[in-house]
């Protein structure tokens, strides 16, 4: 299936969608630095979010390529789902991982809008990208994991109900692998005890609602475990690629925005006469954004295509997740530059997607990162690091 030219129905009733959340919306949230509840409100009534989720959970079941479908629209609309997109995403540990206990208890939650899965702690203040020098533990003890530690770069854990949380269950010295003793604990924060998590927002260039958690010897019980205790780098890992794929989705939305921003303002700008469109100076740029674009967007239809086949895409999906990035970085810098002074103002919405855009360059995984990938993994050259 092409998501790009299927799921015709679903791209236009999302548009219908965003109609209600115009510019203004998502200006007044940036400015108050506030969540955009009523959105994800709509999102989730509308069952978008729930797309991936299995019918006897009251999802829709569709594939990956419904989802990418559903995002692309979102950002291609001038909306933002970074508000609520780590729930598709983190549902395929909890789907292909999880227990049937884990599943039965919070899926048809989750999937009427009643729960929130949009917590993702993995990443650390001093580990970083090297996620095997984690230092939060848990420690079994009377049926309970006690964790303690720290995660950054931790989104939505405010606005979520549930986290998927990485943590050492074992300690790195005693394993064989850097990548063994690391667990997946499905943490329900709404039963911890007060003071043993604390969660602190902080202040980005964009209103990414991104967070610090601490936790200070939390108590989590065993069921919360998903999977087999050491194994979860291999469970973070298998939803990567639907992670790289759902965010290229959305990039190229975005370099969809701000093209048809672009070159709407080069045909309506008059200078000396003439629309500014007119000047090669000003439409080759454009022109150029819009090839790289398209480009970038078919390395991740082959991307959507192979995993919607049940392949394990791992190329197609890095590659596609640097690429719509690029591209989506590209046509920002040239809707900016066709815009001129305009662009830096705040009622054209221009200037907050380019500092939206600008988050993919390095989140979810760094350009630097997905080169090494290729490098090592698809050309076979030695690992550098």
């Amino acid at each position: 299936m092409d998501y790009a030219l299927d799921y015709l129905e679903i791209r236009a009733e999302v548009r219908k969608l965003c109609t209600r959340f115009p510019g203004e919306y998502w200006r007044r949230c940036d400015r108050e630095l506030a969540y955009p509840k009523e959105f994800v409100r709509a999102l989730t009534e509308a069952g978008y979010l729930s797309v991936l989720i299995p019918q006897e959970y009251g999802g829709a079941e569709l594939p990956i390529s419904a989802a990418a479908a559903i995002l692309e629209e979102i950002h291609h609309s001038g909306c933002n789902a970074a508000a609520c997109h780590a729930q598709m995403y983190t549902m395929g540990t909890v789907l292909r991982h999880g227990s049937q206990d884990q599943k039965s208890r919070y899926l048809p939650g989750i999937a009427e809008g009643s729960l929130r899965l949009q917590a993702f702690g993995v990443t650390e203040p001093t580990s970083g990208t090297d996620t095997t020098a984690l230092r939060t533990f848990a420690r079994l003890e009377n049926g309970h994991y006690i964790v303690n530690g720290q995660k950054i770069w931790t989104s939505r854990a405010a606005h979520s109900d549930l986290m998927l949380l990485l943590c050492r269950t074992t300690p790195l010295e005693q394993v064989e692998k850097r990548t063994d003793g690391l667990s997946v604990l499905l943490v329900d924060m709404r039963e911890v005890p007060d003071g043993t998590l604390t969660i602190r927002p902080i202040r980005t260039m964009m209103n990414h609602a991104t967070t610090e958690v601490f936790f200070d010897d939390m108590p989590v019980p065993r069921s919360a475990l998903v999977g087999e205790e050491g194994r979860g780098f291999r469970y973070i890992l298998s939803g990567m690629n639907a992670e790289r794929i759902l965010i290229a989705a959305e990039c190229v939305g975005d370099a969809k925005w701000f093209i048809d921003r672009a070159t709407a303002y080069a045909c309506e700008r008059r200078v000396f006469g003439r629309p500014i469109g007119q000047n090669q100076g000003i439409q080759f740029p454009i022109a150029q954004a819009y090839a790289g674009m398209r480009a970038a967007e078919l390395v991740l239809r082959e991307a959507v295509r192979l995993y919607d086949l049940g392949e394990s895409p791992g190329e197609e999906a890095n590659m596609a997740k640097m690429l719509c990035a690029d591209a989506s970085w590209s046509a920002a810098e040239v809707c900016v530059q066709t815009h001129g002074g305009f662009g830096f103002a705040e009622e054209y919405d221009i200037e907050r997607k380019f500092r939206e855009a600008r988050l993919y360059q390095v989140a979810p995984i760094s350009t630097n990162l997905v080169l090494s990938y290729i490098s090592e993994h698809v050309l076979g050259m030695p690992r550098s690091y």
